[in-house]
């Protein structure tokens, strides 16, 4: 039914790659104290800038006028390098979704997905520039990975999305970014510390970070599941959710490589854990196939699979119709086979919902970013 397994590469550490520059966003407010006093300045001089980074968004030196024309150069190119530049913008939804493509400072490309939806404003980042863990249904998991990307790599295409809706370039009017999914390139866990040092970049209280609500921040997994016991000792209450694919191991090896070594039941044990130890819903994602895994009897494995550990809510299933990449064997389930996988689900009581794909004539859905140049 599928080719040979792959063997997969299990990248926990940042591989050895010349890093990004010093950012603002990498430090923490102690540690950007030290980084102004090391650069000359006074201390208060930190506080200043994440003032301006964090809460007004500039990005623009010359808004900076409270801090001296002679030191603002200094600052900013020790504090505020650029990280990202934009390479094209493709948009869709009457300019609502919008695709970026970045280039960072060693050429690496990757892409991240701002969508407006009434009432909330939702980025999809990147956390790798390509992604090692070779799921073949995944644009992103064919390329491979080329690199970790820093905290404040991710970090900056949030602000980036925020400064575009406080510049009114989003239809809708000003606004702010409400929530985050670690969705985009890359497996969030497998660059643990970055990922991690973003979510508190993003979460802290202005103007140390970004204010956003913890709740309001998604981060994925294909199941490494040590460091999914690991998020759970964060005191994070981050919204977690485990990109499944499959109940049944035999059919899940082949989907998600990784579960060679992670099997079905310790991830969704993990998972489980997860929602125990931090009283938070977790999400469970699964791609829709046709005839590979959309079958009424894999629901109703699913589906046991779930309430055997009970119905106290901790878990909620959001199927995601598979999104075309070019050459793909793969296609989206038929409908029918979807309403009937829902049905079966909801009569388990397990909560089920389908995603409302965004961005997929611009190839920035659910599976389809491969950062392509052209």
């Amino acid at each position: 039914m599928t080719d040979a397994p792959v063997s997969l590469p299990l990248v926990f550490d940042e591989p050895r790659r010349r890093k990004p520059p010093r950012h603002l966003a990498d430090l923490s407010p102690d540690e950007r104290h030290d980084a102004v006093v090391g650069l000359g300045e006074p201390a208060y001089r930190g506080r200043q800038l994440s003032t301006h980074y964090f809460s007004r968004l500039v990005d623009d030196p010359a808004q900076m006028t409270d801090l001296p024309a002679a030191a603002r150069g200094r600052l900013v190119e020790g504090l505020l390098p650029t990280l990202l530049t934009p390479l094209r913008t493709m948009e869709a939804d009457r300019g609502t979704t919008r695709k970026t493509l970045w280039r960072l400072f060693d050429g690496a490309l990757v892409e991240s997905v701002l969508m407006r939806y009434p009432g909330r404003v939702t980025m999809c980042v990147s956390s790798q520039a390509g992604c090692g863990m070779a799921c073949p249904f995944c644009a992103t998991g064919q390329a491979g990975l080329q690199r970790n990307m820093s905290a404040a790599e991710i970090v900056e295409q949030v602000l980036a999305g925020s400064r575009a809706l406080q510049r009114g370039e989003v239809p809708g009017g000003t606004g702010r970014v409400s929530n985050v999914v670690f969705m985009g390139m890359g497996e969030p866990l497998a660059n643990y510390k970055a990922v991690m040092t973003a979510v508190r970049r993003l979460t802290d209280r202005p103007p140390d970070g970004l204010g956003m609500s913890a709740r309001g921040v998604t981060v994925s997994t294909v199941g490494l599941v040590p460091r999914m016991h690991q998020l759970a000792d964060e005191n994070i209450p981050v919204t977690l959710a485990l990109s499944l694919h499959a109940p049944d191991d035999e059919l899940r090896d082949e989907l998600v490589p990784v579960n060679t070594r992670w099997k079905v039941a310790e991830t969704v044990d993990a998972a489980w854990q997860y929602a125990a130890r931090t009283r938070r819903r977790v999400s469970i994602e699964y791609a829709m196939m046709r005839g590979i895994n959309d079958q009424a009897w894999r629901a109703d494995l699913l589906g046991d699979l779930l309430r055997s550990y009970g119905d106290w809510g901790w878990v909620h299933v959001n199927l995601i119709p598979l999104n075309p990449t070019p050459g793909s064997r793969w296609t989206a389930s038929d409908p029918a086979d979807e309403t009937e996988f829902v049905r079966r689900l909801e009569a388990k009581g397990v909560p089920t919902t389908v995603r409302d794909t965004r961005g997929q004539e611009i190839d920035g859905a659910c599976g389809q970013l491969a950062a392509a140049p052209t």
